[in-house]
């Protein structure tokens, strides 16, 4: 009988930076309180980070402790002020993303595209967001599919309130499909504008989060900013506008081909879903997956799918997503 010695684990990395000259007020907004997030760092990336005073140290394997490094430089740029917890998992995002591209995408890393709102200037966070912009704005339609946390609506409205705030277009109509995850909206109190505004909710949330609340009750009243179910587009010509279908994966084939249909002069759409998570009727084919497939080789339409690696949310939704992901395949 052979016995087989166990695989030796690869060599830990070493490394050591000094942030000099020494600010112990940068340096404590950028451990945490009782170096909170230097831990948080060690379970997130399997690595050791030790510090005295401005001098550092992490051991780890060499991809993790590269990774954690970057992490900590750019964590350093952002401590002028206190880092929360939504600020160390976005830059725990952004830096991660940035290691993965391939040397001749980093290198170019200084053209990232920029949206200017009034309440905040925006950019691509990981590759297939700074993607998925560019898709954006060279394509007349552009689809974004992929898992919940990605980015997604609150980039697409993102670019929607820029391209209003330039004159681009003359007003942002935002749709979704009225279907309900296990309810039905009969069952809901008020006329049919309060049963389906829960729907659209998502979408009012970033417009305020970008435009202010005052300001988009303004738009909803001047007629530049429509918010309404998917079943309001029948029949209509959507010109100058610039038109998110957000949710689509709910949407019929046939609901997909009239919005399709819809579009105008002037006019620039953006499509979203996430196919994992379909409320259709069973057998219903999703209109989201039938127009990837029929509309692939059109010209004018590009695609940008997104993955759990480009979750901006809590970092426990990433894993939860990469669970199911994982769960589905070993059903099939």
């Amino acid at each position: 009988m052979t016995i087989r010695a166990p695989n030796p684990k690869p060599p830990a990395l070493i490394l050591r930076h000094s942030f000099e000259p020494r600010d112990n007020t940068r340096l404590a907004h950028l451990c945490g309180s009782l170096d909170e997030h230097l831990r948080s760092i060690e379970r997130l990336l399997d690595v050791n980070v030790s510090r005295r005073n401005e001098f550092f140290r992490i051991e780890g394997p060499k991809a993790s402790a590269e990774h954690a490094m970057n992490l900590l430089l750019a964590l350093y740029e952002q401590s002028q002020r206190p880092i929360d917890a939504e600020q160390l998992q976005l830059a725990l995002v952004q830096v991660g993303a940035y290691a993965a591209l391939p040397d001749s995408a980093r290198a170019s890393g200084g053209d990232a595209l920029t949206l200017r709102t009034r309440r905040t200037d925006l950019v691509g966070r990981t590759p297939n967001q700074a993607t998925y912009l560019r898709n954006i704005l060279a394509h007349d339609i552009t689809f974004g599919i992929g898992p919940a946390g990605t980015g997604k609506t609150f980039l697409a409205v993102a670019c929607a309130v820029d391209a209003l705030e330039r004159s681009a277009v003359q007003r942002i109509i935002l749709t979704r499909p009225a279907v309900e995850a296990g309810e039905r909206l009969g069952f809901l109190p008020g006329d049919l504008a309060q049963k389906v505004d829960p729907y659209l909710r998502p979408l009012y949330d970033a417009l305020n989060d970008l435009m202010g609340v005052d300001k988009v009750a303004r738009a909803v009243e001047k007629g530049t900013l429509e918010i309404a179910p998917l079943a309001f587009m029948r029949g209509r010509t959507l010109n100058h506008a610039f038109v998110i279908l957000d949710e689509a994966q709910n949407s019929t084939a046939e609901q997909m081909k009239m919005f399709l249909t819809r579009i105008g002069f002037g006019t620039k759409v953006v499509i979203n879903g996430d196919v994992s998570q379909i409320d259709l009727p069973r057998g219903t084919e999703s209109g989201l997956i039938d127009a990837e497939y029929v509309l692939r080789r059109v010209r004018g339409i590009a695609t940008t799918h997104f993955t759990s690696s480009d979750v901006v949310r809590h970092p426990l939704v990433a894993r939860i997503v990469e669970a199911y992901d994982a769960a589905r395949l070993d059903e099939a």
